[in-house]
């Protein structure tokens, strides 16, 4: 909506410039087309970027360590009898990031324990990063027993994207649930191994 009000703008604002200047000698009516023309390009640029983040749900994900190490924090209890078991596979059906959504991914673990989106200002300086998905609980530093609630702050020990691991974040919501370390590809051919982390809700059945 907010995209055809701007173009909306956009053709009325050309509009006008031209009738206003349909009769200025002093510049020609195809340097004035030109110069409309390369602005329309500058503002479809623009807009295709914000449909971009909307799709994504306004994230910036340019910085995100997609393979990982293998390794769990310690602590993390593998799942009983969970609907993906090591060495399935299913398709991703939400995307933490561009090309993701829609890959087969095969499973390297799964494990129970209660995940967390998280919004914080990362250490290396860079934009706020709102409602991340995920951190689970024991990636956080001193955690308690009892699961962390909506508006909860926490400190972080993973380093799921640049300038994550330390930042002090604020819970935007928890979930108990089963997550899942898996390797798949994302359409551009790249390869991700050992991904961390994915819900059971975010994966189907092929």
């Amino acid at each position: 909506m907010k995209n055809k009000l701007l173009m909306g703008t956009m053709a009325f604002t050309l509009s006008a410039m031209l009738a206003a200047c349909g009769g200025d000698d002093e510049m020609g009516s195809g340097d004035m087309s030109d110069n409309m023309e390369e602005n329309m390009e500058e503002n479809m640029d623009d807009m295709d970027h914000m449909e971009d983040e909307d799709s994504m749900g306004g994230m910036d994900h340019s910085g995100m360590n997609m393979s990982g190490s293998g390794e769990v924090p310690e602590g993390l209890g593998e799942a009983e009898n969970p609907t993906f078991e090591e060495g399935d596979t299913a398709i991703i059906t939400e995307a933490h990031m561009e090309g993701m959504e829609g890959a087969e991914a095969t499973i390297v673990g799964a494990y129970h324990t209660v995940a967390y989106s998280i919004s914080y200002d990362p250490t290396d300086g860079g934009e706020r990063v709102e409602d991340h998905k995920w951190i689970i609980h024991e990636e956080i530093t001193d955690a308690t027993e009892e699961p962390y609630a909506e508006g909860d702050e926490v400190q972080v020990e993973a380093e799921h994207m640049e300038g994550m691991n330390g930042v002090t974040a604020t819970i935007d919501s928890a979930e108990e649930t089963t997550v899942y370390m898996i390797d798949f590809t994302l359409q551009s051919g790249e390869e991700v191994t050992n991904h961390k982390w994915v819900t059971e809700d975010e994966l189907s059945a092929e």
